[in-house]
């Protein structure tokens, strides 16, 4: 029968709108029921189908959800076209202002007891804050969405199994993410689960962690996946307009379950245009998989791409992460003066709290930047701040290359015993390449 209040809570209602309307109980009962099971009702000691809240709502003159629940549709559906508001905002990259309609959304949806739109509204909130860099927040929104949908099928909850993992990543907290993902990948296919949009969703956020742990071969498997399972959508945002333009024409005639549909289909058009930061992630992974391969002209044209994609979405952290990649490759291209300049542009959107691995790959690259002007003063403060970076962040492979370039420095300008140091600590880091520790792979999709 769906959701509905208590017996009680509708007697209670179907009686105050029948003394609102001046009918008697023999009016509101015939032709189909008595006076006798509409004074049943009234006093809360029956629950009526669906078929008499059906006909009782018709003689009152109100729809059948806001008889069983107290809610008019036209409330809810209202509340929908909103949500797809400041899904637009975010999506275009208005993040400020979709924080703002989400936080005024969310206050309502509590209001009504609507638990679906409150999800979406915590969803867009901590969206909101991945983009604008706060990630505490970011986290306590993810973890309240998937409180709100703790009874829902597993596809439903992955936007806030991921955004919560996303969140534990660009904090630096490489192992727990890849954890969350992967586990989440594992269920969804060995359950049958196969939601493309889903497992994109997931596919797509493991690459950037993959990565930072030196597990390039998941990385470019995940990559692979995730493209092939990219939905084919022309120019979602003009379509996602149509149909929020629609939804509005049909609301205002009353057509509600159709102005419902349209503002289905635009909600999904506008997810899989939050998608296109996702997809610029694999083209970052696929500059990056050039890079590693010597094809250093390839792999700076699919990173400028990335860089670009990312950029037009204002996702400042994102691009600034695969900008450190583009500054790796532009050096290796004998561009150092740019590649200098372009890390000096993003290091201020990075940190130890905020994108720690990329931060310290910026500074390892302007060491070496550095260390080939003979600026070894400027190269060792470098190496130094990246290797705190990355003992906060974990990130095995990345330290133990950077004690060697440390080492290094150190021996040629005479400090012997201190490279000896630095040498023996990047040894306590050595890890297999395309490794994570956390053991088998997930379950594959049957693409």
């Amino acid at each position: 029968m769906g959701e509905r209040d208590e017996p009680e809570v509708i007697g209670r209602r179907v009686q105050r709108l029948r003394v609102e309307k001046g009918l008697t109980q023999r009016q509101l009962a015939e032709p189909v029921y008595t006076p006798a099971y509409v004074s049943t009702l009234e006093a809360g000691r029956v629950r009526p189908s669906d078929e008499a809240l059906r006909h009782i709502a018709e003689r009152l003159g109100v729809d059948f959800q806001e008889l069983a629940t107290g809610r008019s549709a036209r409330l809810v559906t209202g509340l929908r076209l909103r949500l797809t508001e400041a899904q637009r905002a975010l999506a275009t990259g208005e993040a400020h202002e979709a924080a703002a309609l989400y936080a005024v959304l969310l206050t309502e949806a509590e209001e009504h007891g609507l638990v679906e739109e409150q999800a979406t509204a915590l969803l867009g909130l901590g969206e909101c804050e991945i983009s604008t860099g706060d990630l505490e927040k970011a986290r306590l929104y993810f973890e309240r969405a998937e409180g709100r949908l703790a009874d829902a099928p597993l596809p439903v909850r992955v936007p806030a199994l991921r955004g919560r993992a996303v969140a534990h990543y660009l904090a630096g907290e490489l192992r727990y993410a890849v954890y969350l993902l992967e586990s989440t990948l594992d269920e969804l296919n060995r359950g049958g689960l196969h939601d493309p949009d889903a497992l994109l969703l997931l596919y797509a956020s493991v690459i950037g962690p993959y990565m930072d742990m030196g597990a390039q071969a998941r990385a470019a498997q995940a990559a692979e996946f995730a493209l092939a399972l990219a939905p084919q959508v022309a120019d979602p945002a003009l379509v996602a307009r149509m149909h929020r333009s629609v939804a509005r024409t049909l609301l205002a005639e009353g057509r509600l379950a159709e102005a419902d549909t349209s503002l289905a289909k635009a909600a999904e058009l506008y997810r899989h245009l939050q998608l296109r930061t996702e997809l610029a992630n694999c083209h970052w992974m696929r500059g990056y998989v050039y890079a590693q391969n010597g094809q250093l002209e390839r792999a700076e044209e699919e990173l400028k791409l990335a860089t670009e994609m990312l950029s037009a979405q204002r996702a400042a952290l994102y691009s600034s992460q695969a900008a450190v990649e583009l500054a790796d490759v532009l050096h290796r291209r004998g561009k150092s003066e740019e590649a200098a300049a372009l890390l000096h542009g993003v290091l201020g959107n990075l940190s130890s709290e905020r994108g720690a691995v990329h931060s310290a790959a910026a500074h390892r690259l302007l060491g070496i930047i550095a260390e080939d002007a003979r600026d070894t003063e400027t190269a060792e403060e470098h190496y130094v701040r990246a290797l705190s970076l990355l003992e906060r962040a974990g990130a095995a492979g990345d330290l133990a290359d950077l004690c060697r370039l440390l080492g290094d420095l150190l021996r040629r300008t005479g400090r012997v015993e201190a490279a000896l140091d630095a040498y023996r600590t990047g040894l306590g880091h050595r890890t297999a390449p395309g490794t994570t520790t956390l053991g088998p792979a997930p379950a594959q999709p049957p693409l």
